[in-house]
């Protein structure tokens, strides 16, 4: 996919940060988008800022977790359209926990929207693409689906299970000879308000010594490194090149790097760091 001119592109997570970035960066290329978010607010505020650059648009309500109406959309979205071009599977969430206290019921809810949403995502527009002669599956998994980071032992999951899935994905659509390709996205800190939203384990928390919001705060901190229209930039980039890993952000190419080099031996580092940010509170 050269360009983006008059093709179809669907967005899960579309009411903020990477989706809207993108959604926006798609219409001023000439796409036609389908946006969809569970948050609906958010959601509306794109649709305005998309119709703005004159670019078709159509929105839906959406819970990735849900199966059957990720498969609906997809089919709404293709018959509005005509046909769909490109799947981003944005949609994500955040969760910190120790991975011996985490509650079940907070891991369900994170492996359903980040992991699930993706599968759900990827098979339900999978058909439509093909369709299309001409399409593309984008993943957004992590860096934190390349290198582990203590409290985020769930998150982590999800996001390995990301790259996982999308690389195997990747190479069975080129054994098929499928007019169809995929990337999965590796992002760095970026400035989106996925911290401020997080779930915290409870458990966990107390042993910080921080308050949540305090937490939220430090944490959202943390990612303000690349900006959501340079990732947007970025991925798109990564679309037209057809590159298997697209790796966004400084911090996200210097731990891949580290990984690369060091293996396993990352694991005392960050050991290391998280004690030293603890001492510190």
């Amino acid at each position: 996919m050269r360009d983006f001119q008059g093709k179809v592109a669907a967005i899960t997570g579309a009411g903020s940060g990477i989706g809207r970035a993108l959604a926006l960066a798609l219409a001023r290329a000439g796409a036609r988008l389908a946006l969809s978010d569970i948050d609906a607010a958010g959601l509306a505020l794109t649709a305005q800022q998309v119709v703005a650059v004159h670019a078709p648009c159509t929105t839906a309500s959406l819970d990735v977790s849900q199966r059957e109406a990720v498969f609906a959309w997809a089919d709404e979205c293709r018959n509005a359209h005509g046909q769909v071009n490109l799947i981003v599977n944005n949609a994500g969430v955040a969760l910190a926990a120790g991975a011996a206290t985490v509650r079940i019921e907070d891991f369900q809810w994170i492996m359903g929207i980040n992991f699930w949403g993706v599968v759900h995502g990827t098979q339900a527009f999978l058909p439509h693409l093909q369709a299309s002669g001409d399409g593309h599956i984008v993943n957004i998994s992590s860096i934190a689906g390349m290198v582990a980071l203590p409290t985020q032992a769930a998150y982590n999951a999800t996001k390995f299970a990301v790259r996982g899935y999308t690389e195997a994905l990747r190479m069975e659509l080129e054994l098929a000879g499928a007019p169809v390709s995929a990337t999965c996205v590796h992002p760095g800190g970026i400035a989106t308000r996925i911290a401020r939203s997080m779930r915290i384990d409870p458990a966990w928390l107390r042993s910080t010594g921080l308050g949540a919001e305090a937490l939220r705060e430090r944490s959202d901190q943390m990612l303000q490194v690349t900006t959501p229209d340079q990732a947007a930039q970025r991925i798109l980039q990564g679309v037209r090149r057809n590159e298997r890993r697209v790796l966004v952000g400084p911090d996200a190419r210097a731990l891949d790097v580290m990984q690369r080099v060091l293996g396993a031996g990352y694991q005392p580092l960050l050991v290391r760091r998280w004690r030293r940010m603890a001492a510190g509170r």
